[in-house]
């Protein structure tokens, strides 16, 4: 009898594990190999997409602003770079259909075109000669379906890694913003009629700290990936310097790109899908974390990695509702497991993240404190994560462990500022996206 050999792939914790059944001339000899995935390879052993996701953030129901007859520019800041770009337009949590007239992308402006009514930098121009029009299966509009995400056709755009890219958007049709995400430490800008190629808009209507519409952006990185951060406001980036990127999740791309053994690796992207107030257990300033896996998590292109930082919502709000904590730190690891075991299942490493301190703050509590110290303790333990990131170890007061460091403190004692959210990122130990599978 010849040998014959057959493959079986069993997907398990962002490996895969390759059986060798070899059929002999009476009995059945097993060789099994384990090792991990070759580049180029998801953890089924699909071949991987060569698209990764550059930028994102995650979309909420929108407050209904009128943006009929406009051109939205919105300006995003990349992780990784490419040398084609494409574009993720949502209508999530829209009841109607959205027409989107014409679309356009292209590198920012270098430098300061003025200064908005806020005082930030005006940043709506691009660079000249980088302008380029998207399409949707070629056609030059693209009519998005309630509840429905499209991407946009490939361009050819070489995308500089950490750099601005703009994005412009003209709606035709009587419009209101139904899909948003509410606030981006970024300034957005619209302006009157079809201006989606002009080299800075024309009689600008308002400005926004807001992205509407657009969700997310990849480029074609082959053998790249992205770590993926989950979270609420100290994710998102509240009281972090509009316009700058200071956000923890920029700080740590801004890591990923300098470092050897990072780049050697491909674990470049990093894509920010914080959602202030957001909670793990609950809806209110967004779909609760568990409802975001698929679309925020293993939806993004080329996830390898997910953060997650999430639960002082759940803990603040209990206070702030009268309610019992009873069973919630239990609630809160059966969520974040359930976040875990889903990005495993498709081949994701998950790193937890401790909760930061917050006593002092408006909604505290000793009984939340109790069981934000809980959480991480269960956080820094568990077997369940590939790795854990301390945050709270990086920016409490060593003083007094349950309050920030005052050098890191934006000052509502909930939040950090631009220094604290870069301790977090520098606290992340790099090798983490290096180690072998």
């Amino acid at each position: 009898m010849d040998f014959i050999p057959t493959l079986l792939y069993f997907q398990g914790r962002g490996r895969s594990v390759v059986c060798r059944r070899a059929v002999g001339f009476s009995a059945f000899v097993l060789a099994t190999l384990i090792w991990t995935v070759p580049a180029g390879y998801a953890a089924n052993g699909v071949p991987r997409s060569p698209w990764v996701a550059t930028w994102g953030a995650g979309m909420t129901s929108g407050r209904g602003r009128d943006i009929t007859g406009q051109t939205l520019r919105e300006i995003v800041h990349t992780s990784v770079g490419g040398s084609q770009v494409r574009v993720w337009l949502s209508n999530r949590f829209g009841s109607e259909p959205l027409h989107v007239g014409a679309a356009h992308v292209a590198l920012g402006a270098s430098g300061s075109a003025g200064v908005n009514p806020d005082g930030t930098a005006e940043e709506s121009g691009i660079t000249a000669g980088t302008d380029r029009a998207l399409t949707f299966n070629q056609s030059d509009s693209v009519i998005i379906p309630p509840g429905a995400e499209v991407v946009s056709d490939p361009v050819t755009l070489d995308v500089p890694a950490l750099s601005n890219l703009a994005v412009s958007m003209y709606f035709p049709d009587h419009t209101m913003t139904t899909t948003e995400h509410s606030y981006a430490a970024q300034i957005s800008y619209a302006a009157t009629g079809n201006q989606v190629d002009a080299a800075t808009l024309v009689g600008k209507d308002w400005t926004e700290k807001s992205w509407y519409v657009v969700s997310g952006v990849d480029v074609d990185a082959p053998g790249d990936s992205t770590v993926i951060a989950i979270g609420d406001s100290i994710t998102d980036g509240a009281y972090a310097t509009v316009n700058e990127n200071h956000r923890w999740p920029d700080y740590l791309a801004g890591r990923l790109a300098a470092d050897a053994n990072t780049k050697k690796a491909g674990v470049l992207g990093v894509v920010n899908v914080g959602i202030g107030g957001n909670r793990v257990l609950l809806d209110g300033a967004g779909p609760n974390a568990v409802s975001r896996i698929n679309r925020d998590v293993v939806g993004r292109s080329g996830a390898r990695y997910v953060i997650v930082l999430e639960s002082i919502n759940d803990i603040g709000t209990f206070e702030a509702d009268r309610q019992p904590y009873g069973d919630l730190t239990q609630r809160l690891e059966a969520g974040i497991a359930q976040i875990a075991a889903q990005a495993h299942q498709h081949g994701i490493r998950v790193i937890g993240a401790t909760i930061t301190p917050y006593q002092g703050c408006g909604y505290y509590s000793d009984a939340g404190n109790q069981v934000r110290n809980a959480v991480n303790d269960w956080i820094r333990t568990s077997p369940i994560f590939d790795g854990v990131a301390d945050f709270d170890k990086a920016v409490r007061d060593p003083q007094n462990p349950q309050h920030f460091a005052a050098q890191y403190d934006s000052g509502d004692h909930l939040h950090p500022k631009d220094a604290g959210y870069e301790a977090m990122a520098d606290s992340i130990d790099l090798s983490l996206f290096t180690k072998k599978k």
